[in-house]
């Protein structure tokens, strides 16, 4: 989703997206409003959005705020984003937020995949494909760290949890983009 829902409000100004963002929660806010919810906190740490109370640690504008250029507020706001993103784009450290983040990432990342408009950088490209590739190649061959034949359901474990390591690794990947992109870095 390039822009927030058709028909939808932001949830701190109740009026129509100007400048829109979508923070890692998933959820969409006017940039300047999210980013008085920040001005009003502690400028020390990353606000938390108002409808899920998760730490925003990345904001990442809609494509579409290329065509309001002309209005003379949009590059202030969209420096004030590269600024908490280069604040804050980097705290995303623990194991419980970078999986929260998780789902934000992989549709984004696929998105930008699929689309022949978006271009990411080959060597990102290819450390995708071959992260999704080898951890393929694990699930499918025989060879486990814990078999299946002599522990049962129990012997999926380890397949599940190269898989997860997997989406980690490539969320990761996909974060430092998006970071390169709207933090100024």
């Amino acid at each position: 989703m390039d822009g927030p829902p058709e028909n939808d409000v932001c949830s701190i100004c109740h009026g129509p997206f100007h400048v829109p963002c979508q923070a890692n929660c998933s959820h969409w806010f006017c940039a300047s409003c999210i980013l008085q919810v920040w001005d009003h906190g502690s400028a020390l740490q990353a606000c938390k959005c108002p409808l899920c109370r998760r730490p925003i640690t990345l904001l990442v504008p809609s494509e579409s705020v290329s065509r309001l250029h002309q209005d003379p507020e949009v590059p202030e706001v969209l420096r004030r984003v590269e600024q908490y993103n280069r604040h804050f784009g980097q705290h995303a450290n623990g194991l419980l937020q970078r999986m929260q983040d998780l789902p934000f990432l992989l549709r984004r990342l696929l998105r930008d995949m699929t689309d022949p408009q978006r271009s990411l950088p080959f060597v990102i490209r290819a450390r995708v494909y071959l992260a999704v590739f080898l951890s393929g190649i694990y699930v499918l061959s025989p060879v486990d760290l814990i078999p299946e034949g002599f522990v049962g359901i129990i012997g999926l474990l380890d397949d599940l949890i190269i898989m997860f390591i997997c989406f980690l690794h490539v969320a990761a990947l996909y974060r430092s983009v998006l970071l390169f992109r709207h933090g100024g870095s």
